[in-house]
């Protein structure tokens, strides 16, 4: 599995944007076919979309397709999966049901990364991500389109938080990512120009549990794997907790530093020294 720290969306008819954004040290690109490209431009943009998978590939390559009850997603798929694309992100995914779905469509090792609380139905499913396909992976969350199916004024508080029912949705697409076993990635922040909110915001979600974030603009990706690395006190304190434990093999907790660690601070220190190796 690819690290996925920075996912930075691309307008799937900007073949343009699509080359000057594979030097901009995202992690992955996610080239849109849905909500960016209108409904009129979206067969050309599924021919740019497959030419420029077809391209030298420089890194990890998803595409977004339109919803699978849209009408839509039948001429993307059949557009872009002879080109082989590294994923499909898929949009309005409620659970075990439409994940099953897409797989039934994908042959080799093509991941899928659902959008999965878009609908109120997708809120009920977070649970039932695990154990459908090996594609998986991760899960990911929109504050977008949920309030408009509900018909919400907004998911955010005047000083830009979230509401409630939103905070929720986040909550359970991190527990139901580390409960299907595969990485938990932030949604967007969507003031490009906001670089220190952009900071703070992706701070807040490495603590809660997620591993990564989708980004909107190329000014958003410094800063967001950065956030998403360890810190050189991190990766210390990691190798010494593993270095604890490795002297003192059985050992159900020990002290470091004048604080007990156990199995799940192994745990974490194994997983912060794994990532640095993806």
């Amino acid at each position: 599995m690819p690290r996925l720290r920075s996912l930075l969306f691309v307008p799937g008819d900007r073949p343009d944007r699509m080359e000057k954004a594979l030097g901009l040290g995202a992690d992955a690109l996610i080239l849109d076919l849905e909500d960016s490209v209108a409904p009129a431009a979206k067969p050309a943009a599924r021919d740019m979309v497959a030419a420029f998978l077809r391209a030298e590939r420089r890194t990890t390559l998803f595409v977004r397709i339109n919803p699978l009850d849209s009408g839509l997603s039948d001429d993307d798929l059949a557009a872009i999966l002879p080109a082989r694309p590294d994923g499909i992100v898929l949009p309005k995914a409620e659970g075990a049901t439409t994940l099953a779905a897409l797989d039934a469509r994908l042959s080799g090792d093509t991941m899928i990364l659902p959008i999965a609380t878009e609908t109120p139905a997708a809120v009920f499913a977070l649970g039932s991500y695990g154990n459908v396909t090996p594609r998986l992976a991760g899960l990911t969350w929109g504050a977008e389109d949920l309030p408009a199916a509900i018909g919400a004024a907004t998911s955010r508080e005047q000083d830009g938080s979230y509401t409630a029912p939103y905070q929720l949705a986040r909550s359970l697409t991190l527990f139901g990512a580390h409960a299907a076993g595969v990485p938990a990635i932030e949604t967007v922040y969507p003031d490009f120009r906001d670089l220190e909110g952009l900071a703070a915001y992706a701070a807040r979600g490495r603590r809660d549990g997620f591993t990564g974030m989708m980004a909107i603009h190329p000014s958003q990706i410094a800063v967001i794997n950065a956030a998403f690395a360890p810190t050189d006190a991190e990766v210390a304190h990691a190798r010494a907790v593993i270095a604890l434990f490795d002297a003192n093999p059985g050992a159900g907790a020990l002290a470091l530093d004048g604080k007990m660690v156990d199995a799940p601070h192994l745990k974490s220190a194994r997983a912060i020294l794994a990532g640095l190796e993806s």
